[in-house]
């Protein structure tokens, strides 16, 4: 099977009607809504990355984490350091994948993959660390486009990638096989072999993500998405799969418009992921995102930069939610909506954070009985 490069458009808000328009548009969320609620031993490191692992004998669940970004990738890298790898999946984001000279480039899965394999560049939280950029400056002289940096080892996960993507093995298969040959034990799915293109609309005109992500810089203000090949799209068997065996489904601190929303609007996910208990991350502390555009986009899209927003965003088939301490004043607001909140640090920067973090959820989880 070849693939098509060239998915046509749907808007973001016109696909799964349960996914609410206001998620895309200016206007502000109706207070009225009521939430439809649903009502292990050691193991050895997963990498050689000076790990954390803590020993969790007393719970024993399927956990399954959605994300996209750095702030996803450092979450997943938590829940790695306390649990056994067979109780672990982690379904990512591919809204973001672009073509960038002939190449399949999947930024928001190799972050993930990186971080869990320990190679990640710690001041940027994407690419390798210590990579190079022979390549990046040869081409260059040649006139190409540089504005995207990928390294040169970065690079040849492009290459091969787009090698096996071009012979038709799914998106799935390839991942599957990259994070296998670094040494990463728990399983990272694309959410989907199909290819879903966000397009930001701006006020300068429509803008593909890392248009607007990278070489824009953020600025164009957002005025809404779009999501090429949404129709046509589904969730990967594997992925799929996971939230069917899931215990525990985790929202981690992504952007909640272009890392989460991608994955919440393919055809069926909400409606396996409502069947489960589900805990998201805020990734807005004190109004303001650690890393990425979610609180300005949330101002663009007529929206307070604040967890709360985010609880809302995800309030009809939430459980839990997890705010930092500096917005502890906001938990009665989450629980007002009838989701559970739990205050703590969310500031994840270090290995030893993640972890603990990741273990005080599970135990929280565990605690509803």
């Amino acid at each position: 099977m070849k693939h098509d490069l060239h998915p046509t458009q749907v808007r973001a808000d016109q696909y799964d009607h349960r996914i609410p328009a206001r998620l895309f548009s200016h206007h502000s969320w109706d207070e009225s809504i009521l939430p439809n609620r649903k009502g292990q031993a050691y193991r050895p490191p997963l990498v050689d990355n000076d790990s954390i692992l803590i020993v969790m004998e007393d719970l024993a669940m399927q956990v399954v984490v959605l994300a996209g970004g750095v702030g996803g990738a450092r979450m997943a890298d938590g829940f790695a350091r306390v649990l056994p790898p067979e109780d672990l999946t982690v379904v990512v984001n591919t809204g973001d994948d672009f073509e960038w000279h002939g190449l399949l480039v999947c930024p928001d899965v190799d972050t993930v993959m990186y971080t869990l394999a320990g190679i990640a560049n710690p001041e940027t939280g994407w690419g390798i660390a210590g990579d190079t950029w022979a390549a990046l400056e040869m081409l260059a002289r040649y006139g190409g486009e540089t504005w995207f940096r990928i390294g040169d080892r970065d690079l040849a996960t492009h290459v091969f990638r787009t090698f096996l993507w071009r012979q038709g093995v799914r998106l799935s298969e390839i991942t599957d096989r990259l994070r296998r040959a670094l040494g990463v034990r728990v399983a990272i799915w694309p959410m989907s072999d199909d290819p879903v293109r966000t397009i930001v609309e701006t006020e300068e005109g429509p803008l593909p993500f890392q248009e607007y992500f990278v070489r824009r810089g953020c600025a164009p203000p957002v005025r809404g998405l779009i999501w090429e090949g949404l129709e046509r799209a589904r969730l990967s068997p594997e992925a799929h799969a996971a939230l069917e065996a899931a215990d525990l489904v985790v929202i981690a601190p992504s952007n909640p418009y272009v890392s989460i929303g991608p994955i919440l609007a393919l055809p069926g996910a909400l409606g396996l992921i409502e069947q489960r208990r589900v805990v998201a991350v805020s990734p807005i502390l004190g109004g303001q995102a650690l890393k990425g555009p979610a609180a300005k986009m949330m101002v663009e899209l007529g929206e307070s930069p604040s967890a709360l927003t985010v609880a809302r965003r995800y309030q009809t088939f939430l459980d839990g939610f997890v705010l930092d301490r500096v917005d502890a004043a906001l938990a009665a607001g989450v629980e007002a909506m009838g989701i559970r909140p739990l205050v703590t640090d969310t500031v994840i920067l270090d290995p030893g954070a993640r972890a603990r973090l990741a273990e005080e959820i599970l135990r929280w989880v565990a605690s509803w009985g």
